[in-house]
This record gives structure tokens, sequence and C-alpha cells, in this order.
């Protein structure tokens, strides 16, 4: 939302008036927002473990750098849907249709229990490699070996949302 007031308040078309480059200013966006992301984070999985008693067999180290690049994933995310609405209330809008559905189809439901032609939309989403990272180390107690794909595929889809925000910015000013 803040980068859809930015957008409507003319505060980014000066920032694409200036030298910076598309890139840059995207980069400065997730790196500014990245900091609370983290901080939140950090808050909300100790908070989890310690006060709410959740079980992890796992590290926490492995808990809070999973929980950091799902945190980026969906600030990377929330950027690109920024720049494609006109207002707050379109940005709300975005939620039923991209996030809502991640959850059903991250795993975190049966997905055997899905119809066959849509059980294929799960890997195309960031939340199933995040919940399956999570599950694999709070319950099962794996490693490093075991999640680094996922994490990767985390790391993928936040780099894929940003190259895609520098293309969207494309319609604002051609730098």
């Amino acid at each position: 939302v803040a980068f859809l007031r930015e957008r409507t308040t003319g505060t980014l078309e000066r920032l694409l008036a200036s030298t910076l480059r598309r890139w840059e200013i995207v980069i400065g966006y997730v790196l500014g927002f990245g900091i609370f992301t983290m901080i939140q984070s950090t808050i909300i999985v100790t908070y989890a473990i310690y006060v709410l008693g959740m079980v992890m067999e796992g590290a926490l180290g492995y808990v809070l750098l999973i929980t950091l690049l799902l945190a980026l994933t969906a600030l990377t995310l929330g950027i690109l849907l920024s720049s494609f609405a006109n207002n707050e209330l379109q940005m709300m809008q975005f939620i039923p249709i991209i996030v809502i559905p991640q959850v059903f189809f991250s795993g975190l439901f049966n997905l055997e229990t899905i119809s066959g032609w849509l059980s294929w939309i799960g890997p195309f989403t960031p939340l199933y490699y995040a919940a399956e990272a999570l599950r694999n180390v709070m319950v099962r107690g794996y490693g490093w070996g075991d999640i680094y794909l996922d994490l990767l595929a985390l790391v993928g889809f936040s780099l894929l949302f940003m190259v895609l925000t520098i293309f969207a910015l494309l319609q604002y000013r051609n730098i």
C-alpha cells in the first residue's frame, strides 16, 4: 500500500524522473521494507515457538530463514501488485484473487482431495514451497539438504516479482 501511495501521490514519478534507474528504485523499496519484514518475521517466529509453545523438531535458524524468505517473497509480490492497482481498495481486492488461493494450494490442506485439474496449481505458488520447507524443519526435523530447493524457489519467486515490477514501472516513465 505504501508503494501504491507513493505512486498515486506523485513521489514515484519524481523518483523516476531522477537519475535513478527502475531497478534501483525497486531494490530500494525491497531493502527499506525488508528491514521491517525481517523484524516482524523474527518476532512472529520467536513468539510462536517460545510463547505459544509450538513443537519444533528442527533448528530455529532454518525456521527463521524460511520465514524471512517467505516475507521477502510476500513483500516483492505486494510491490508488484501495487504497481497495477489504481487505489487502495483495488489493492485490497487482489488479496482474495492472489493470496487466498495460495493457502489452499500450499499443501496446508490435503491436496489429494482437490480435483485433479486444479492440483497442478500448488507448485506455481510461493506458499507451497514455504509450507513444505516449514513442515520439513518443524515437524520432521530435516536440515539444509532437505530444504534448500524450497528456499531457492522462494528466492526465485522474489527475483521474478522484482523483475516483473521493474517492467511494470515502464508504464509510468521510460528511463
